[in-house]
């Protein structure tokens, strides 16, 4: 089966500064359309519905939130590439579910997942077909493991699936003059909250040491409990997209799933942009072209 992503999206200017990470998303896409990727189910930090309802976008041209504080040119050509056969498809499945599920005809793609794709697949047109699914506003971990578990067999029709949001993310926290005013995401004058670095921690040890299977899905949601989740996430949105994740690897046959930490970095120092990959692509899957 397809391996799972829990990817930091960070600040726009991820994007266009040189980094590891910007370097791993890269990879990350080229091993997956070398392993012939058939597209990416992908939920985002930005995309909250109300009530008690799932969302996901049917927006057959979708136009893309502009990029701030990144050179236009990296962005401002690129074409969304929406799966609205695998859209509608994901609909039925979770309402086959009992979650109550509503198409978005006019959704716009944010910065969520739109510099994650191109950090990813590149400015041309190499992006596979996309579907991107909301949160839920309650912010439930155990409901958004199950989304994730509800579309866990996709992966072995060769879908990867995303969780877009954080490591650690308290906007409260942020020092936003490394930005706004010195345009240098990665600045940093003195070291994170010691708070932070402690969840930081739990989270790797969590993915890392488990791996896939049930004893991820019962860690990830429980870091909503640890006593330094607050101070990591003045919010929820940027984590409940890892109990997405670890539900899309939550089955007894994902236990063999090493857990890998592929990148990480720092920015304005209170968010923690760390690169999560649970699995890999088999290489029976590895395409005749890619491997010459």
């Amino acid at each position: 089966m397809a391996p799972v992503l829990f990817l930091s999206h960070g600040t726009t200017m991820m994007l266009g500064t040189d980094s590891r990470t910007r370097d791993y998303w890269a990879a990350l896409g080229r091993d997956a359309l070398a392993h012939g990727v058939k597209g990416v189910i992908i939920m985002g930090a930005h995309w909250n519905t109300p009530d008690n309802s799932i969302h996901v976008s049917t927006n057959p041209s979708p136009s893309v939130m502009p990029i701030s504080n990144t050179d236009p040119t990296l962005w401002s050509t690129w074409k969304p590439n929406p799966d609205l056969e695998t859209s509608h498809r994901v609909i039925s499945l979770l309402r086959s579910r009992g979650f109550t599920v509503d198409p978005d005809p006019n959704f716009t793609w944010m910065i969520d997942t739109v510099p994650l794709l191109i950090g990813m697949f590149g400015r041309e047109d190499c992006c596979p077909p996309v579907t991107i699914i909301s949160q839920n506003t309650h912010w439930d971990p155990f409901t958004h493991a199950r989304i994730g578990a509800a579309l866990r067999h996709l992966r072995a029709e060769r879908y990867l699936l995303i969780g877009s949001g954080g490591g650690v993310h308290n906007l409260y926290l942020t020092e936003w003059k490394y930005m706004l005013q010195y345009k240098d995401n990665f600045a940093m004058e003195r070291p994170p909250v010691w708070q932070t670095l402690e969840f930081r921690q739990s989270l790797e040890d969590v993915i890392v040491r488990n791996g896939g299977g049930p004893e991820l899905r019962r860690g990830i949601t429980r870091l909503m409990k640890h006593p330094y989740f607050r101070d990591a996430h003045g919010t929820d949105e940027h984590f409940v997209s890892a109990c997405f994740v670890a539900g899309a690897v939550s089955g007894i046959e994902d236990r063999e799933l090493r857990g890998r930490l592929g990148a990480e970095v720092w920015e304005l120092r209170s968010q923690c942009e760390s690169q999560f990959c649970l699995g890999e692509w088999p290489s029976e899957w590895l395409q005749p072209a890619a491997e010459e």
